[in-house]
């Protein structure tokens, strides 16, 4: 049994590693869950956000990496039992020099400018927060974003607070700054996504997942890369 699963550049989640080779929580994650399902076969393709619905959609694999669940995402794709719940952080200059603490901090700075990646959920969070459109620049994907940081072309980076911890321990220059506020007090969950059609892989895997989610080996494999048991235990059934 084969399955296609699609990727992107987004550690601590999901990245090449030096070897080319696919790597991060998630990947192991899936790893795991699809060789438990009869997966003998596992085939690994680099897209970027912007393709990772309409690829799976169009049948070009079987399934993504997850990402966050919204509705308007759910009406294109079918996703699996939610592996986890993270809050939103910032990734600014060491030192933070402007003092961009959250969404509101950046639209209360007239002139900072906040980098995201395109049809990310952070955008409308940051909009409805009070961020201008002219404060808001979008990239392509998360590598992009961080050079435009480096660099000085933006004054941060908003993404997952787990995954830009990740990014500060590797850039020095750099460090995070968490914003978990959500105006409903909840955080937003993500799960893998499948196509709508793909229904034995979807109950597969679902079943599996909803098995192994907070078992000692799933913690201890995502501990490995910085996510906390409280990124866990807002998913774990019962």
């Amino acid at each position: 049994m084969k399955v296609r699963i699609a990727y992107i550049e987004e550690p601590p989640f999901y990245w090449t590693g030096t070897d080319g080779r696919p790597t991060g929580a998630d990947i192991e994650l899936a790893d795991v869950v699809l060789r438990a399902i009869g997966v003998s076969d596992i085939e690994y393709h680099k897209t970027t956000f912007g393709e990772l619905l309409p690829g799976v959609q169009q049948g070009r694999w079987d399934m993504n990496v997850p990402i966050f669940v919204t509705p308007e995402r759910s009406k294109l794709v079918t996703f699996s039992a939610p592996v986890w719940t993270l809050g939103d952080g910032f990734l600014v200059a060491r030192g933070n020099p402007k003092a961009l603490t959250g969404y509101e901090a950046v639209a209360a700075h007239n002139g900072a400018k906040l980098g995201l990646v395109v049809d990310t959920v952070q955008i409308q969070t940051a909009k409805s927060s009070g961020v201008a459109d002219d404060q808001v620049v979008v990239f392509d994907d998360q590598p992009s974003a961080v050079a435009a940081l480096l660099s000085g072309k933006i004054d941060a980076y908003v993404a997952t607070a787990v995954g830009n911890r990740a990014l500060a321990a590797i850039y020095q220059e750099l460090e995070a700054v968490a914003d978990g506020k959500k105006s409903d007090g909840r955080l937003p969950v993500g799960g893998f996504s499948f196509n709508k059609e793909n229904h034995a892989l979807i109950e597969a895997v679902n079943k599996q997942l909803r098995a192994y989610l907070g078992t000692p080996d799933h913690r201890a494999r995502m501990a490995k890369y910085g996510i906390a048991a409280s990124e866990i235990d807002g998913v774990v059934a019962g």
